[in-house]
């Protein structure tokens, strides 16, 4: 079995920013050398996530709506009794995840005709790291 790690650090310029990583995984794949396994896209921070869904520019903003809407910004998450004023961005994490397992086939990812890989950023302007871990024969 081989396996392949590589980090990603990004560096959003807004708070919320969502990011299309998928050319970046399938290129960790085509690295790895592996034909049949499958990788791992895991956000390393708790105030981000990565999901699979279309790359489509309403739909990324009806997620943000979305995530808005069920984990507001607000003052008085108990979270921010600690100093901190980003509530919200954990909450929001968990709703979206922090990472996805995705499968690889004949060397590539196998993901279906519309799905694309996305890093979600909920705290942003800061540096933060995603790692990829490629598993397999």
């Amino acid at each position: 079995m081989k396996f392949h790690t590589e980090y990603v650090t990004f560096n959003t310029r807004k708070e919320h920013e969502y990011v299309n990583m998928t050319e970046r995984v399938e290129a960790a794949v085509r690295a790895s050398g592996c034909r049949e396994g499958m990788v791992l896209v895991s956000a390393m921070h708790i105030t981000a996530g990565v999901y699979v869904n279309d790359a489509e520019q309403g739909l990324i903003q009806d997620i943000d709506e979305w995530l808005e809407a069920l984990a507001p910004r607000r003052p008085d998450y108990r979270h921010h009794h600690t100093g901190e004023t980003n509530g919200d961005a954990h909450l929001k994490c968990l709703l979206v995840g922090h990472e996805v397992i995705l499968p690889v086939t004949a060397g590539r990812l196998d993901l279906g005709p519309w799905q694309q890989v996305y890093y979600a950023e909920f705290d942003g302007r800061r540096p933060k790291r995603v790692i990829i871990k490629v598993m397999g024969e």
